[in-house]
């Protein structure tokens, strides 16, 4: 009788073996924020809905965040995750409310699992009033988080006041880089640069870099040498980019993913997360954990067990500062 493999089940089995999952990135803030109402805006373009979530923010009380957080917890908790990394809106609209609702998360979830908070700053850092928010946030957050691309044209500035912070103040920095699946964006390298610029090597985090993958083979690989020299992490998320419209730009082929089966054998340390859950971004997404590995491992067509079982938990641990 033929002697079967369940890859899933060796995956699995070697991700309980290491402590159990680690989802690195998430806005738990916004899960399960959709509504009837909202639902129409999920075909809208990735910078319009930086805007659309607006009213949602504004209309969202203390209670109503915190349970958003609770549920989605408790969901990561009954898959048995150890630990969670999360985004938390701090801006003009949404004031300290998120905050608020974190810190309760934290003190009511903080045994049963690892929590860690970055700050989203959807409105960018050098505005006046987003600079404001940025700047009473990041005592309380675990990990500076940053969107250069809010501060289009000013992306060096923004990128330089996220590192001369957490280096200040001693913390990680996750940040959210090549988003649009295009050989236009290098968000990768120029956060790598700037990484060494600021000696904050090991210490920095690109998020989706799904971008790379457009550029040709011989720049792929150099960026990956300076990725290891800037000794950055990357974070895959997979459902939330494998839906990327498609364009007429000619570029390699490959799909909107983080090139996670270029990177590890490079060298690089890449976890992975879930990003949003059920809300204007990803409608249809409701943050199962083997789904985001299982759309990973097939669209980088990478099956080594023993490494995506590392992706789920101890790369994660290392990207969310709880180990080294």
């Amino acid at each position: 009788m033929q002697n079967n493999m369940s890859p899933k089940e060796a995956v699995i089995e070697k991700i309980k073996e290491k402590g159990g999952w680690v989802n690195t990135h998430a806005h738990l803030d916004r899960a399960y924020s959709l509504t009837k109402d909202t639902f129409s805006f999920t075909n809208s373009y990735l910078k319009e809905k930086w805007h659309l979530v607006d009213d949602m923010k504004r209309n969202s009380t203390v209670e109503i965040i915190y349970g958003r957080m609770e549920r989605a917890i408790n969901h990561f908790l009954e898959q048995g995750a150890q630990a969670v990394g999360t985004f938390i809106d701090v801006d003009e609209v949404i004031e300290d409310r998120s905050i608020i609702a974190a810190q309760k998360l934290k003190e009511n979830y903080g045994k049963d699992i690892e929590i860690r908070f970055a700050n989203q700053v959807l409105k960018g850092v050098i505005d006046p009033k987003a600079r404001e928010w940025f700047d009473m946030s990041v005592d309380f957050v675990d990990i500076i988080g940053g969107l250069p691309a809010k501060d289009f044209g000013r992306e060096d500035e923004h990128l330089d006041i996220l590192l001369s912070t957490a280096k200040s103040k001693g913390k990680l920095v996750h940040v959210h880089v090549d988003q649009f699946n295009t050989d236009e964006e290098k968000e990768t390298e120029q956060l790598a640069r700037k990484t060494i610029e600021h000696g904050m090597q090991g210490k920095v985090t690109a998020v989706h870099s799904i971008s790379v993958a457009a550029h040709p083979k011989k720049y792929r690989m150099e960026l990956y040498n300076l990725i290891k020299e800037a000794d950055m992490h990357v974070i895959s998320c997979p459902t939330a980019w494998i839906d990327h419209n498609r364009t007429e730009r000619l570029a390699p082929s490959h799909n909107s993913m983080t090139p996670v089966d270029e990177m590890i054998p490079a060298g690089i340390c890449v976890a992975f997360g879930t990003d949003n859950i059920n809300d204007i971004y990803k409608p249809f997404s409701d943050g199962d954990l083997w789904t985001e590995l299982r759309v990973m491992l097939e669209s980088c067509h990478f099956y080594d067990v023993e490494k995506l079982s590392d992706i789920a938990t101890i790369n994660g641990l290392k990207v969310l500062g709880i180990t080294k």
